[in-house]
């Protein structure tokens, strides 16, 4: 099967680290690109690609202010990635919860051997 373009699925979108971290960025608020780019650490250009392919699948809005374009998380736009990595949150929950039990066990057979 073909893959879906990076432009029209936020999977694909997403998939590439430096829109993951754009995306952290702007999780904290809204930002101009020129901050992007400093902490980025990337040149104006890249960091443009990057949030056009971001804007193109709607995980991030853009306003003007002034000269300044003000860029934005827009979390509904990643709503299926989080619907489908919620399908194996209970899996992860179980796995975790199992692992506490050994973990416990462990540990009061590590307390109960120094006593002998």
């Amino acid at each position: 099967m073909a893959r879906a373009a990076t432009t029209t699925d936020a999977f694909n979108a997403v998939a590439e680290a430096r829109r993951r971290q754009i995306l952290d960025i702007l999780a904290t608020g809204e930002r101009p690109v020129n901050d992007l780019v400093r902490l980025l650490g990337l040149s104006q250009p890249q960091v443009s690609k990057h949030l056009r392919v971001l804007r193109e699948v709607g995980a991030v809005d853009v306003r003007d202010e002034g000269r300044r374009r003000m860029y934005r998380l827009n979390a509904h736009a990643l709503k299926p990635i989080h619907d489908w990595v919620k399908n194996y949150e209970r899996s992860w929950s179980e796995r975790f919860d199992r692992l506490d039990g050994v973990l416990e066990e462990l540990e009061e057979e590590g307390d109960g051997g120094g006593d002998e």
